[in-house]
């Protein structure tokens, strides 16, 4: 996944209110991250990326509807601010569980109990100054809010989860592997099978071969 970063007018790093103000006047389609005061503009992802975040959304929301939870999943929408040794970011997941009572007119949300991320072996985006890769910078970000009790990371070249939820006694991680592999996020009474995130995708396609 290719980046394009672009500063403020001033070549200062940009505040969470700064940034904000900066994206009213981007259009819709463009997707803009805050990494470490720096806003990027991430490319276009690939369509199978879309499709597994879509899969998710879809699996939660389904879940959700069923057990009359006031719960929905949305898809690459703004995140809350966050201070991470003293540098700002605001992350866009690509899939969130969130209330139902956020206006569906709002573009940011801050509070979330699930967290998704889908990555391929080329999303190597570096946090300006940190050395760090993006990916690893937004799960530290994600496993501090307090609200968060599961955080997924899905592969999108094989079937491949790496699932984090949140107990008494701190975090837990485990990668999951195969199409039958079995996510169970407790806490939001949900379930369903890895094969089931990469429906309508040439993995899934492969295995029916």
């Amino acid at each position: 996944m290719g980046i394009a970063v672009m500063q403020g007018r001033t070549g200062q790093q940009m505040s969470a209110e700064e940034f904000r103000d900066f994206q009213k006047y981007r259009p819709d389609h463009e997707r803009w991250e805050l990494l470490a005061g720096v806003p990027v503009m991430m490319t276009p992802p690939r369509l199978i990326h879309n499709r597994i975040a879509e899969n998710l959304a879809r699996l939660l929301d389904d879940s959700f509807d069923r057990q009359g939870l006031p719960l929905m999943a949305t898809q690459r929408s703004g995140f809350k601010s966050f201070i991470l040794d003293g540098r700002v970011y605001e992350p866009e997941p690509d899939v969130a569980v969130i209330d139902t009572e956020y206006e569906l007119e709002q573009r940011y949300f801050d509070v979330a109990y699930l967290l998704a991320e889908v990555v391929s072996s080329s999303d190597q985006i570096g946090v300006p100054g940190t050395g760090r890769e993006w990916i690893d910078v937004k799960c530290e970000l994600y496993r501090s809010h307090a609200a968060c009790v599961a955080l997924l990371v899905i592969t999108q070249d094989h079937m491949a989860v790496q699932v984090e939820l949140r107990t008494d006694d701190g975090w837990t991680s485990d990668v999951l592997t195969g199409p039958d592999a079995e996510i169970v996020i407790p806490k939001l009474s949900f379930r369903c099978c890895v094969g089931d995130l990469y429906d309508r995708t040439p993995l899934k396609s492969q295995l029916r071969s």
